[in-house]
């Protein structure tokens, strides 16, 4: 698996198996995490829209995010250490990541100077890079989740992104010219992590 902040999931995990237990003893099921993290960034996103020219909710856009991959973790720790896994689940789990990838970029084109084509450009290849991990199974390889610009990537350069609204820039800086770039730079690092998921399905699969 090449580099990406997915590696740090299992230690993520273990920080969070605490509170998947409360859960669990609560009666929360995996599937209702799942569609409470999609509900989230689906309102988040929605606020965003609503309110585009609000520092202080851009600002807050790393939190949802943290909470969404809180949320995302968790599903999967009830799902996998407490017998909840379920077809419904697997669809919920990764129709709610590219809806939710989505509507969280969405708003970025309402920035002044970010262009809204290169936006859309980005959820299509959002939605591609997670296309290309589930064609593993039907040619006998895994899920593949390699990098460099998989969910848990997108999630910490979109939080990135949601600071420069919220800060204030050097006399001559323009946040929309700083988003276009790191735009461009997410859409060429989700075209390599689709050749490098496609690769090592054709690799896993050959072995």
């Amino acid at each position: 698996m090449s580099i990406s902040v997915y590696r740090l999931k299992p230690a993520f995990v273990a920080l969070l198996r605490p509170f998947a237990r409360g859960l669990a003893a609560a009666g929360v099921t995996a599937n209702q995490v799942t569609a409470a993290a999609c509900l989230l960034s689906l309102l988040y996103a929605a606020l965003l829209a609503c309110f585009p020219d609000a520092p202080l909710l851009w600002g807050l856009l790393p939190v949802c995010l943290f909470l969404r991959m809180a949320l995302n973790a968790l599903d999967g720790i009830l799902a996998r250490e407490y017998r909840q896994q379920s077809r419904l689940g697997a669809l919920l789990n990764e129709m709610g990541d590219v809806v939710a990838d989505a509507a969280l970029f969405a708003p970025l084109a309402l920035l002044p100077g970010v262009p809204a084509a290169l936006v859309a450009c980005v959820i299509w290849l959002a939605l591609l890079t997670e296309f290309a991990g589930l064609l593993g199974p039907l040619i006998g390889a895994s899920r593949r989740y390699d990098g460099p610009c998989g969910k848990s990537d997108r999630a910490l350069l979109l939080g990135l992104a949601g600071l420069l609204p919220a800060l204030p820039l050097p006399d001559g800086w323009q946040a929309g010219h700083i988003l276009t770039a790191g735009l461009c730079l997410c859409a060429a690092l989700m075209l390599w992590t689709v050749f490098n998921r496609l690769r090592a399905a054709l690799a896993e699969s050959d072995a």
